[in-house]
């Protein structure tokens, strides 16, 4: 093993291709895995930064429900690994479905390995990048608000400060929001607030995880404590001594690992599955979810002791669209980082976009509008985002101004035609009843050439 270069996880059941990938791969440290379950034991032991990830996995090769449920379970346990994804089934689709999913990128099959390589160099660039601007971050270095926090709302301002007030007081906070409104970033604000920034931010989520192996993810195991615990291996709450551990979706903690989870709360001694000794652990607990805890409680499916050890602070992060203004804020702040390694072409939105984005009621947060940049700005023909690339159009009722409506409706009109004679100039002008150089202004107009 070569500690010095990047490690790359390859997840191929073609062992030929594997091979081939491998010997083309010799700049990096590379990890093969031929299943879902070798996949994530090798995330768990290498966190490779970037991986390459083939959809259609034994023992579905001819579908892509095994290669995606590969992606979830890897960006679980690490969200910031880049995942590119290959599939030579429904490519368009299943490129689609993988970003939306969280993967970095997509290819289709058959695999064209100079590409690839590019891909791959560019994904490695990335995330160092990435990792990069969290270092600054943890320095107080940058322009956000709370570490990377990207807010001018008053509403989320107020969250931001009182983060950072209760950061100082080692006590456990529950963070209180829909699904897709920043939980996680916000805990990772926290820590790096507080005297435990030092030590190891260490993220979890109940959900994402299945119920019978949630347990040895949080405390641990012993070698030999059932089948396949070849190795003792520390949990989440163990990898967190020292620092932070955030524990997503806390409501989908079963009852049975509830009592365990309390009493390590009331102690602070963790055993592993499979062990004879308590291990003390100083770890601070931050926990968000989007549940109605109150009602969990009330039906008997959620601990009240539990819930008053996690919930010592208690803070409500309010929706995108309780964030005036955040959206197109957070819009332009996705379109610039997506389209500087996906589609430099792209360079902004058009009014009607913009208007769209306001007007939309963002019922999926933040992860929404970055799922639905970042598939705009891949699909993109033109060099302003659309209301249509962003699939907003029926958003269109934010655009009141008779210019803007006109403009709409031409850029419509103009798509609906080119895309119907193929982009054919001749064929579309005649669809639209005008002239040949009259299409080419309307086209210049609306910045559609490409």
């Amino acid at each position: 093993m070569t500690d010095d270069k990047p490690r790359l996880l390859i997840v191929e059941d073609d062992e030929g291709l594997l091979r081939q990938l491998r010997w083309a791969y010799e700049d990096y440290e590379v990890i093969p895995a031929t299943t879902r379950s070798a996949a994530i034991d090798a995330v768990r032991a290498h966190e490779p930064a970037v991986v390459t990830l083939d959809l259609g996995l034994p023992p579905d090769p001819d579908g892509t429900s095994e290669g995606f449920a590969t992606l979830a379970a890897i960006l679980a346990l690490k969200p910031d690994t880049k995942v590119i994804v290959a599939s030579g089934h429904g490519a368009r689709e299943s490129a689609l479905q993988a970003i939306a999913g969280g993967a970095y990128d997509f290819y289709a099959k058959p695999v064209d390995i100079d590409t690839l390589g590019l891909i791959v160099a560019r994904a490695f660039h990335v995330h160092a990048l990435e990792a990069e601007n969290r270092r600054l971050a943890e320095r107080g270095e940058g322009d956000t608000v709370l570490g990377g926090l990207i807010t001018a709302a008053p509403e989320m301002l107020k969250v931001a400060r009182t983060i950072e007030r209760v950061a100082a007081a080692d006590v456990s906070v529950m963070l209180l929001g829909a699904s897709g409104t920043g939980k996680e970033l916000l805990a990772k604000g926290l820590h790096q607030s507080s005297r435990r920034r030092d030590g190891t931010f260490v993220a979890i989520n109940c959900a994402a995880i299945p119920e019978n192996l949630l347990e040895a993810e949080l405390f641990g195991y012993e070698k030999g404590a059932f089948t396949g615990a070849v190795k003792t291996t520390e949990g989440k709450i163990e990898l967190a001594q020292g620092g932070t551990l955030f524990l997503d979706e806390v409501g989908d903690i079963p009852l049975p690992l509830q009592v365990k989870l309390l009493r390590f709360l009331q102690e602070r001694v963790i055993e592993r599955i499979g062990g004879r000794r308590g291990i003390p652990v100083d770890t601070r607990i931050v926990c968000a979810t989007h549940q109605d805890l109150a009602a969990m409680i009330a039906d008997g499916r959620f601990r009240e002791d539990l819930y008053y050890r996690l919930a010592e602070i208690v803070v409500r992060i309010p929706s995108l669209a309780g964030r005036p203004g955040d959206a197109g804020l957070l819009a332009r702040h996705f379109l610039k980082r997506f389209a500087a390694t996906m589609n430099p072409s792209v360079r902004g939105f058009t009014p009607e976009a913009l208007a769209a984005i306001d007007a939309w009621a963002w019922p999926g947060n933040v992860r929404e509008l970055e799922n639905r940049l970042k598939r705009a700005v891949i699909m993109a023909d033109g060099k302003l985002l659309t209301p249509e690339d962003l699939d907003l159009a029926e958003a269109d009722g934010a655009t009141i101004n008779l210019r803007g409506a006109r403009e709409l409706a031409d850029r419509r009109a103009l798509r609906q035609a080119l895309g119907r004679t193929e982009g054919n100039i001749s064929s579309a002008a005649r669809l639209l009843g005008i002239s040949r150089p009259t299409l080419y202004d309307l086209m210049k107009q609306y910045d559609m050439q490409g």
